[in-house]
């Protein structure tokens, strides 16, 4: 797929330009957004162009005329003349240096005029040597931020956005069914799982000759190199980054093999211990009796049921109490996707989206959503264009005219409502009390103590103001660690204050992470699970919150959006003041 790529080029793009003395914000803003757009579809960008051509590219939001044909000049030379002409004035490495926390352009910028910072091994280097913390407007504790920071992104390196790896994925699995020369394809591995990062792909297929498929993986579009190929398993480096596997398995096999490459290790173990204590031995081959005739394999339901088990969701494969449950025949049943009903999270063109009301309206009804929440920022997010208290109250009546005149979909008024520093809420009042629920989130002062975190957000809860916590932990993946608060007296104090936790399905945050859920389904909690969508595209992101909910073992009723409206605003009234 383009989309990564092309994301990345627009982002640079924005970063160079952002320095320029000149003020132009506007063309910095439109390629944010054009980048925003781009990662956030599910469709590989060059497929649209083939399509449509450049027509097709211009009904993408926030994608005019010059960003099109920017698009299309990397699609068909690999290249775009904009972002060399800008890197000759600027040689640095922005895309991996933004990934550092607090690394905006202009420090960036700075610490490469000051120190010749161009990349992340020079600025390694340099707070190694403790140069950092001599520049103007850094200091010992930015120094020491931005040590923290290199330690995160070490442990994280290799690993890839579910929500960029899968569609590749997926798109690749696709191209090997057209050719027509597989029987069976199927996704494995992490991916398979919904793990929020991946190492790497592992797709596997059956067929009656398997050298035509590994040529046809070789010459893939999406391919950049082959590092190995044999008759059966080919590993290529793609485009974008990852290495993908590709294992061609018999029929009778198929099966096992998926089971053997989609559990986590330790699942697996426990799984070969069962076979073994039941006189069986199981590996990618099959499930095999002690005289070696296969007892089971083809199918990757019948392995379980051989060795007395029900058949758990791929999420749950990570040897949490799954196997155990599935022995007393009680696994959970999870959340759909097809069970959700509402997205309470998503942004107009009002604060930093890129659609207006009722274009994400009809967008979410399109997807049979039921009814969406317009959760448009506050004031104290000057960046995000937040509004005011004035402004609401006009915003408020404009959902309330577009909900009337589009139907088939319900739209209710909120706001993502920043907690302040000292727990209080970014807007007034009468303000929270026209809306039908208030969403709340941290995004300043992330560096706050862990008491005086924990605080900050409890008092903002017994507000009686707050209904949903808006990716709650603020992490960004692979780039930022979650904020330092003291997670159950928060859960409590969520329970004692009818406080739904959010799951961001936004793929750089899925937040509440897996585990988190885990622990907050000890208490008395309901969860939300939303996009934070800032465009029509993102919508579709909701399928990685569901992932996310599944691996935390979450069962419909916990869902509040799995529920009609009516009782979504009942539970919200049970909640406010």
């Amino acid at each position: 797929m383009y989309n990564s790529r092309i994301a990345e080029l627009f982002e640079e793009i924005a970063d160079m330009l952002a320095l320029d003395t000149v003020d132009r914000k506007f063309e910095v803003l439109a390629y944010r957004k054009a980048a925003q757009t781009v990662l956030g579809l599910q469709e590989d960008v060059g497929e649209l162009y083939k399509k449509k051509g450049i027509g097709g590219l211009m009904e993408l939001p926030g994608v005019g005329k010059s960003i099109a044909g920017a698009i299309r000049e990397y699609i068909e030379t690999g290249k775009m003349g904009k972002h060399e002409e800008l890197k000759k004035r600027y040689p640095i490495d922005f895309k991996g240096l933004t990934l550092i926390q607090g690394m905006g352009s202009k420090r960036i910028f700075k610490l490469y005029k000051s120190l010749g910072v161009r990349n992340i091994e020079d600025l390694k280097k340099a707070a190694e040597a403790h140069r950092i913390s001599g520049i103007s407007g850094f200091g010992k504790k930015s120094e020491d931020e931005i040590k923290k920071s290199l330690a995160q992104l070490e442990l994280t390196k290799g690993r890839m956005l579910l929500g960029l790896a899968l569609p590749e994925a997926e798109d690749i699995v696709e191209k090997i069914r057209k050719s027509g020369l597989a029987e069976r394809v199927a996704i494995a591995g992490s991916t398979r799982r919904m793990k929020e990062t991946v190492g790497d792909l592992d797709i596997l297929v059956t067929a009656r000759d398997s050298e035509p498929v590994m040529e046809f993986v070789r010459n893939l579009e999406e391919t950049q190199r082959t590092i190995a190929s044999g008759p059966t398993k080919t590993t290529v480096l793609l485009k974008m980054g990852l290495t993908c596997d590709v294992r061609v398995v018999e029929d009778k096999s198929f099966g096992a093999a998926l089971q053997y490459f989609t559990g986590n290790k330790d699942h697996n173990v426990k799984l070969r211990q069962i076979a073994i204590s039941k006189g069986y031995k199981l590996n990618e081959y099959g499930l095999f009796d002690k005289k070696g005739r296969m007892a089971a394999g083809k199918e990757e339901g019948d392995i379980y049921d051989k060795l007395g088990m029900d058949i758990m969701p791929p999420e749950m494969r990570e040897d949490r109490g799954e196997v155990e449950l599935s022995q007393k025949h009680r696994l959970p049943i999870l959340v759909g996707l097809d069970g959700i009903k509402g997205d309470l999270h998503v942004h107009t063109n009002r604060s930093d989206g890129s659609n207006t009301i009722e274009e994400m309206a009809i967008a979410a009804r399109k997807l049979g959503r039921k009814y969406i929440g317009i959760t448009d920022h506050t004031k104290s997010e000057y960046i995000a264009h937040g509004m005011d208290d004035r402004k609401f109250a006009k915003h408020f009546q404009d959902i309330d005219n577009v909900d009337g005149k589009v139907g088939g979909i319900r739209l209710l008024k909120s706001a993502e409502i920043d907690i302040l520093k000292d727990g209080s809420l970014d807007l007034g009042r009468k303000t929270l009390e026209l809306m039908d629920y208030g969403l709340a989130s941290i995004h300043t002062a992330l560096n706050m103590s862990r008491g005086e975190m924990t605080r900050r957000v409890i008092t903002a809860f017994e507000t009686g103001y707050v209904n949903i916590f808006a990716h709650p932990t603020d992490r960004i993946i692979n780039v930022r660690s979650p904020i330092d608060m003291d997670l159950d007296k928060v859960f409590q104090a969520a329970e004692d204050n009818n406080v739904i936790m959010e799951i961001d399905g936004y793929p750089e945050r899925l937040d509440l992470n897996d585990e988190n859920i885990l622990r907050a389904s000890k208490y008395k909690l309901k969860f939300s699970i939303d996009t934070d969508s800032h465009s029509q595209s993102h919508l579709l992101l909701m399928r990685y919150g569901v992932s996310t909910a599944r691996r935390g073992w979450l069962t419909p009723e916990r869902v509040l959006n799995t529920m009609d409206v009516d009782d979504v605003l009942k539970a919200f009234k049970r909640g406010r003041r």
